[in-house]
């Protein structure tokens, strides 16, 4: 008796912990949906497909980064053809701003703060800039 007083206590505190997070989420009325994120009114498209970006945007990034400082190569020409200049803050930031779309992917997906602003500045902190 002793024994099977254990094992459904066992089994309990199992399926308990297993289900934690979708009980949990349904208490909380917590969402799994990422953010959304639409692209600005004057743009149809990003410098790579939106595929490619979500996962390796930071390697586009250091890419340009090498090739920039290093080669002094300062144009990218992307998958349709269109060249832009490797800039942070002339290319990805005309488009994109620090708190409304890196910082709420970022933290949806749970990886660190983006670094790229120990070194550049987010336009839409600039008095009078636009992002």
């Amino acid at each position: 008796m002793r024994e099977k007083l254990w094992i459904y206590g066992g089994l309990l505190l199992f399926l308990v912990g297993v289900t934690f997070p979708v009980w949990r989420d349904a208490i909380t009325h917590a969402t799994t949906q990422p953010p959304a994120l639409e692209m600005p009114a004057n743009q149809k498209q990003c410098v790579a497909p939106t595929d490619y970006m979500l996962t390796s945007h930071m390697k586009l990034l250091m890419d340009w980064r090498t090739s920039a400082v290093r080669d002094n190569n300062w144009k990218y020409t992307s998958f349709n053809g269109k060249v832009y200049q490797k800039r942070f803050s002339g290319t990805c930031l005309q488009c994109h701003s620090k708190a409304k779309f890196c910082d709420r992917c970022h933290t949806y997906v749970g990886a660190r703060t983006p670094y790229c602003w120990n070194c550049h500045v987010d336009p839409a902190l600039v008095k009078g800039a636009t992002p």
